[in-house]
């Protein structure tokens, strides 16, 4: 089941995002411009797309695993969501988080992935007390060692 996704080029030097194989979940994105990144620096780079989803969809931008083993660069906020209702460029902001090299990458890199999926909303219920469950308040590490 393909879900349509109405997608404008702003820059048509660049291909469109897509899959390199099949059953991928996330089709990459690709930088606009050249980008230097010094160790702990971040950049917001343009991947020269923007989409429409159909609602009850989002896409979330995700970092590339080749890009955190080479050279260590990730995404800040992964993953980025983008809205159904969201019509700008898809922008990355692309983090080196290595210590000692900078990173280089160029024009029409693969800097990134969209994975599209359905959303649901909630309506959210106010209550005075919550029901119990057997973790309960504890919080984050709390079921690990």
């Amino acid at each position: 089941m393909d879900v349509e996704v109405l997608i404008h080029r702003l820059d048509t030097g660049l291909p469109l995002p897509g899959y390199a194989h099949p059953g991928d979940a996330g089709a990459d994105l690709y930088a606009v411009t050249d980008v230097e990144l010094l160790p702990g620096e971040r950049a917001v780079v343009g991947t020269g797309v923007a989409i429409a989803l159909p609602d009850g969809y989002a896409a979330f931008v995700h970092p590339r695993s080749g890009l955190a083993s080479k050279f260590g660069v990730t995404l800040v906020n992964a993953p980025g969501t983008v809205d159904a209702g969201y019509r700008g460029e898809i922008k990355v902001t692309l983090l080196n988080t290595d210590t000692k090299d900078a990173a280089r990458l160029k024009r029409g890199d693969r800097i990134a992935q969209l994975v599209i999926q359905r959303v649901e909303k909630a309506s959210f219920h106010e209550v005075d007390r919550l029901p119990g469950s057997v973790r309960g308040a504890n919080g984050f590490g709390s079921t690990g060692r």
